[in-house]
């Protein structure tokens, strides 16, 4: 009983804080990459799943779909064979409708899905529509090297007004890695590039391209929780490179965000965009996290932060109007919307003294040398504005503060209006820091 009691409590706990998420999603337009692989593997019926979730909530969705698992199997029932030059398969004429038959299974396979409608099934009464078609024009990528790869091609361009028409009718796009030419060439196409050029072509606020891995990995393995789109990848697989590139450019033409999450893992697209953390790789050109001044709009993240440790004695209490009246004062830390860390600076200019006060970070946040950051930078201000000394008043973080270079001080020491306004019942340690050296 007790953990269906604790299960309960974590679901509501998790529907409350997804709640931003589900209005900042709405109408938002988002390209999926899925490819071949992906449909195959066992996690596919799930990700469908999570998908109509996505349409049922009102965001936009365009997926576009690759086939080179299907075409390979195809090729080989076919007893047809192709080649590959830099990564790209050289598409024959006499192999081309192997392809366009592996292309079409796929599709078949995909509008199957979304139109299961079984009671007591995740799709019961979802009535999703999905709409396919001629929606992109592609031309042949023509001779490299010297390699002729005749009807394999590249996006040209894509048919924004249709698919915005669609989208407007709560339709799910559904795009192939297969285009024509105005001339009726059929070409196969790179998925990348497809849902590159079309989440430009739609200026979508979000690229998802799912791949085999969790995310992007650094050399020692680990997952790379966020790039910056203007950075040089480095040492990534193939597969992995491309997707980077595409989601990279993408951003860099106006795409806001692109995630990499991984299609064998259950429920990784909910827990990428509910979730403050979300489990994938996040590629942007603006800064996921984000030191800054403090505003006026900043007032209720900023209270959220500190009650709980107001209520516990470990910071003095605040009233929303003198926060409100005080926030040029202080400095957040802003994750993805939400308010994860906060500090204030105080100046006493008689006295050459600034006092930090206020600082917090967000439990699920302190591993990350988030204080650390906002000690350095606050110190750095209060120095460049010429003061020589910073305190502090703590009852419960004294030793954090002695690591960085704060040393014990008397009453006596800090400005007079401070020493009228000390709370001895709190009996506050005090530390100073010399600004000078």
């Amino acid at each position: 009983m007790n953990d269906s009691v604790d299960n309960t409590q974590q679901y509501i706990s998790w529907f409350r804080h997804s709640s931003p998420y589900i209005n900042a999603h709405r109408n938002k337009t988002f390209v999926i990459l899925i490819s071949g692989e992906a449909v195959e593997h066992d996690n596919f019926h799930n990700i469908v799943h999570d998908i109509a979730l996505l349409s049922s909530l009102g965001v936009r969705l365009v997926l576009v779909h690759g086939a080179r698992t299907q075409i390979d199997a195809q090729l080989k029932h076919d007893q047809l064979t192709t080649e590959f030059h830099q990564g790209k398969r050289i598409t024959h004429k006499e192999s081309l409708n192997s392809v366009i038959k592996a292309v079409a299974s796929v599709r078949v396979k995909i509008e199957a899905q979304f139109s299961m409608g079984l009671v007591n099934s995740p799709m019961h009464g979802s009535g999703i529509r999905v709409s396919s078609g001629n929606y992109l024009t592609a031309k042949p990528l023509g001779v490299i090297d010297g390699v002729d790869f005749e009807h394999t091609g590249e996006p040209r361009s894509i048919d924004v007004a249709t698919i915005k028409s669609l989208l407007d009718s709560h339709h799910i796009v559904l795009l192939p890695n297969i285009g024509y030419s105005p001339t009726g060439e059929t070409f196969n196409l790179n998925v990348a590039s497809v849902a590159q050029k079309t989440a430009i072509a739609l200026q979508a606020d979000k690229l998802i391209c799912f791949s085999p891995e969790e995310g992007l990995k650094d050399k020692h393995g680990e997952l790379i929780k966020e790039l910056n789109a203007k950075q040089t990848e480095n040492g990534f697989s193939e597969q992995h490179a491309l997707l980077f590139q595409a989601s990279a450019h993408a951003c860099l033409k106006g795409v806001k965000r692109a995630h990499i999450i991984s299609y064998k893992i259950d429920g990784a697209l909910i827990q990428e965009l509910f979730t403050r953390d979300g489990c994938g790789t996040l590629i942007s050109v603006d800064p996921y996290e984000n030191l800054r001044q403090a505003s006026i709009l900043d007032v209720g993240g900023i209270l959220e932060l500190i009650t709980p440790l107001e209520d516990e004695g470990i910071l003095v209490k605040r009233s929303r109007e003198l926060l409100e009246t005080e926030i040029d004062k202080f400095t957040v830390i802003e994750r993805d919307g939400h308010i994860i860390g906060c500090a204030a600076l105080y100046t006493y200019q008689k006295d050459k003294l600034a006092e930090l006060a206020c600082i917090t970070v967000h439990p699920d946040y302190r591993e990350g040398r988030r204080g650390e950051q906002m000690l350095t930078f606050l110190e750095k201000q209060a120095q460049s504005s010429g003061f020589e000394k910073i305190f502090v008043l703590t009852t419960q973080t004294a030793h954090w503060f002695q690591e960085r270079g704060f040393i014990a001080a008397q009453l006596s020491e800090l400005p007079i209006e401070k020493q009228d306004l000390y709370n001895y019942q709190r009996n506050s340690l005090i530390f100073t820091k010399d600004l000078k050296k």
